[in-house]
């Protein structure tokens, strides 16, 4: 089997929300870093892409989700490609990892989207009023570099201004296993990424 090398330059996705009426809303483009095939920043804030690419993909995504007279949540996972175009990578038929930010960052999140959906209920446009940067929490980061279990420095990140700490209430922690996540939202993009790469720093995520 060929397949074609394509040259990436980033990765974002769109949630949407539509109800059984056929109505439709999206929630802003979110630009994303994986590393080792596992969501790891979420980066949401006027800018993170370009105007054009950015609408085009919140576009598409409402198209994919009537085409398939979807109800629901669903999000769709982009490349975004050195030349501009947009290559679906993958679709998750509910609310998605990388829309967590939306709890914090939105006056509507993406579940509750998601009951307004399902119960038939009116679907308001969703406003991000802040800036975010999202900062998955994997077991990883439970372990020191011998193995051995250590303490995180939750009361220095928790001190960094716009954060918001989710745990999952996991019992065990595995490497790869998502335990959490950590938003910090702002009134820009410059503030949240500054605090952000501290509480990476802080916790031992790689900077980006």
């Amino acid at each position: 089997m060929l397949e074609q090398r394509l040259a990436l330059a980033h990765e974002c996705s769109v949630i949407v929300a539509r109800g059984r009426d056929g109505q439709a809303v999206s929630l802003p483009v979110q630009r994303n870093l994986h590393r080792g095939g596992i969501l790891s920043v979420t980066e949401v804030y006027e800018g993170n892409l370009p105007a054009a690419t950015a609408a085009q993909a919140r576009q598409a995504t409402v198209d994919i989700a009537h085409e398939l007279d979807y109800v629901g949540v669903l999000c769709v996972e982009y490349f975004v490609l050195q030349d501009g175009r947009l290559v679906v990578n993958e679709m998750a038929p509910r609310p998605h990892n990388s829309g967590h930010y939306t709890v914090d960052a939105c006056d509507a999140s993406q579940f509750d989207l998601q009951v307004r959906a399902l119960a038939g209920l009116p679907l308001p446009a969703p406003r991000q009023h802040s800036a975010a940067i999202m900062l998955n929490l994997l077991g990883d980061l439970w372990f020191d570099a011998a193995d051995a279990p250590r303490a995180l420095p939750w009361d220095a990140v928790l001190a960094l201004p716009g954060a918001h700490l989710h745990l999952y209430g996991k019992t065990e922690a595995r490497r790869g296993r998502k335990m959490g996540h950590l938003t910090f939202t702002g009134p820009d993009a410059a503030s949240v990424r500054d605090r952000a790469l501290k509480a990476a720093a802080l916790l031992g995520i790689e900077a980006f």
